[in-house]
């Protein structure tokens, strides 16, 4: 039997804007929550280089357990244990911030392990020339940092697009979940499901070839300066996620 042979158009033609409603979702889950730990992931990044024993050792410790334990795990924990303890989030704002927690852990390792890699010398010497610690950070050190982790944090992103299908667990009527409502309905898993996969396939695809491509580029442009590092390549490596 061919492989479209399958497909019924009409039910797929019926499924098509519940689908679609439910891909919005995923968009804008994807943007809130990038937005989300993209930004705390700065801060916890810089809380960890912090003074304060306080402050290290609890970040630390945050920053362990959520890459140490699944993110299905973190999400049911969230929604489902935290009640117990009089804390009830309704399911989009329970995934939106198991996601965030998540995504936040693995950047702000990004994010640190990229300021580390700077040269200490060009912080000696911006120091020499009398600049302030707050300045060398803005002016020096964060934008050599934040173009060594663009191809990373993209990297990222487009597993958190995919991640956002683990929501239809608490209910939260993303593509996923819309998919399996729809299927259980028509008894037609096939199409449903090819079409969920086909979609997933069109968001995702572009975002994986625009890292390949700012791969390409950073290794060119520093190649171009003969300043290709191991430690660069590691980085850029360590965006994949572990």
């Amino acid at each position: 039997m061919e492989f479209f042979d399958l497909i019924k158009p009409e039910i797929a033609l019926d499924a098509l804007p519940t689908i679609l409603t439910g891909l919005l979702i995923t968009l804008l889950v994807t943007l809130l929550c990038g937005i989300f730990s993209l930004t705390l992931g700065v801060l916890v990044a810089f809380g960890r280089k912090s003074k304060s024993r306080a402050l290290r050792l609890s970040l630390g410790a945050y920053v362990q357990v959520f890459r140490s334990t699944p993110f299905l795990l973190q999400l049911v924990y969230i929604y489902f244990v935290l009640p117990f303890f009089g804390i009830e989030i309704p399911p989009l704002p329970a995934g939106i911030l198991a996601l965030t927690l998540h995504y936040t852990a693995y950047l702000c390792e990004v994010y640190r392990g990229a300021i580390e890699a700077v040269p200490k010398g060009q912080t000696d010497a911006a120091k020499a020339l009398g600049m302030r610690n707050r300045v060398i950070m803005v002016r020096v050190i964060m934008p050599q940092a934040i173009r060594t982790i663009i191809p990373a944090l993209c990297n990222y992103m487009v597993s958190l697009m995919k991640d956002t299908s683990l929501l239809s667990v608490v209910t939260v009527q993303e593509m996923m979940f819309r998919g399996q409502i729809y299927a259980a309905e028509t008894y037609d898993y096939f199409t449903i499901y090819t079409m969920v996969f086909l979609i997933y396939f069109a968001v995702g695809f572009p975002g994986v070839k625009l890292v390949d491509y700012l791969e390409k580029r950073m290794k060119k442009g520093y190649a171009s300066r003969g300043v290709v590092t191991s430690s660069e390549e590691t980085l850029i490596a360590g965006g994949e996620k572990r």
